[in-house]
């Protein structure tokens, strides 16, 4: 039966060769030790590439809360003064995204309540949950009501008057909003991990992050379009240009709420982890030595955790000792190059 060898710490590694310097270790078990050292040595070259700084999903709920409230507050007051409907719908939104962050960071704490025995996978999905929910208040009291104040404005025009107090407080808001949404984007770019961020973006199961990037894309470009709406109104004098405003923000609105939807729809009914990860579990499984085949691999991200299963082989001779603590070290070795990994499951196949 050939040797069974756990994965091989340095002082392990220096009996060795002093036992294969001394001539006492066959041909074969030299070969096998020297194909563990090899798998050892990927494993923590692995671990030093995967293990860098996350971002922080909290952070960028928090920068986009602050703007969003500070920013609702001017609008408001602005819409009041000046009878603006681009200004309303757009104070509107900041309030609807206030209450939104809110609610993400809610998702986002719970997402990280233990498990327990009504819930033996935890509580991870919460941040799918709320994020979708996000995603609806977004579509209803955003982009539905901006469409309707905008009709109204519409079929009867009203004056627009203290547009220059308006304009003021849309550029102080496109301020904000900016430096909000670099805030998000710095964090998000963090969480990348050196990806190429427009890739890393559309594969992310992160549900808080894309949220949060599109509620203020969303909002940079409404702010963009009242601020043209009220200039085209101060220019020409006729308040059609203002009610126009509205009704394509609202209508921008709803294109993001509904890409947002259906990107949260994938994430609540089941997602697999990121190829990334999946990859890296089966280069890491493949390449261990006692490993001869991999018949299967599932992953299920349930919100910042990864369920892992998998199906392996083993090389005949193992024990049944032997063979479980072989398992032990591929689902150590798993976690610490991928920390997110929070269950994992192995099957051995005769």
């Amino acid at each position: 039966m050939a040797p069974f060898l756990p994965s091989m710490s340095s002082g392990e590694a220096l009996a060795c060769f002093t036992l294969d310097r001394a001539g006492v270790m066959d041909s074969e078990l030299r070969s096998l030790i020297l194909k563990r050292a090899c798998y050892t040595e990927m494993v923590l070259i692995r671990s030093r590439i995967f293990v860098s700084q996350s971002g922080s999903p909290a952070k960028a709920i928090l920068y986009a809360f602050l703007a969003n409230f500070g920013i609702a507050i001017s609008k408001l007051a602005a819409a009041l003064h000046t009878g603006s409907g681009s200004l309303m719908a757009e104070s509107i939104h900041s309030f609807a995204d206030t209450c939104n962050q809110v609610l993400l960071f809610l998702g986002l704490k719970g997402s990280e309540r233990p498990a327990d025995e009504e819930h033996p996978l935890g509580y991870g999905k919460l941040s799918y949950f709320w994020s979708f929910v996000v995603a609806l208040m977004l579509f209803s009291l955003g982009g539905l009501y901006s469409v309707y104040g905008g009709w109204q404005k519409f079929i009867a025009p009203e004056p627009v008057t203290g547009i220059w107090v308006g304009l003021t407080v849309l550029g102080l808001a496109i301020l904000l909003e900016g430096a909000s949404f670099y805030g998000a984007f710095v964090e998000s770019k963090k969480m990348a991990e050196g990806k190429p961020f427009f890739r890393w973006l559309k594969t992310t199961r992160n549900a808080e992050i894309v949220v949060v990037l599109g509620e203020d894309f969303a909002a940079m470009v409404g702010l963009i379009l009242a601020f043209l709406a009220l200039t085209l109104v101060l220019v020409t004098g006729d308040p059609i240009y203002d009610a126009l405003g509205s009704m394509v923000i609202g209508v921008l609105l709803i294109a993001v709420a509904i890409g947002l939807a259906v990107r949260l729809q994938g994430l609540l009914v089941g997602r697999s982890a990121e190829p990334e990860l999946r990859r890296l579990a089966e280069e890491l499984i493949e390449d261990n030595p006692e490993v001869e085949r991999l018949f299967d691999m599932v992953t299920l991200h349930m919100g910042p955790k990864v369920l892992f299963a998998a199906k392996i082989q083993l090389s005949g001779g193992l024990t049944v000792k032997e063979a479980a603590h072989m398992i032990n070290v591929i689902e150590r070795e798993l976690k610490s190059n991928r920390p997110e990994i929070g269950w994992c499951y192995i099957e051995i196949d005769p």
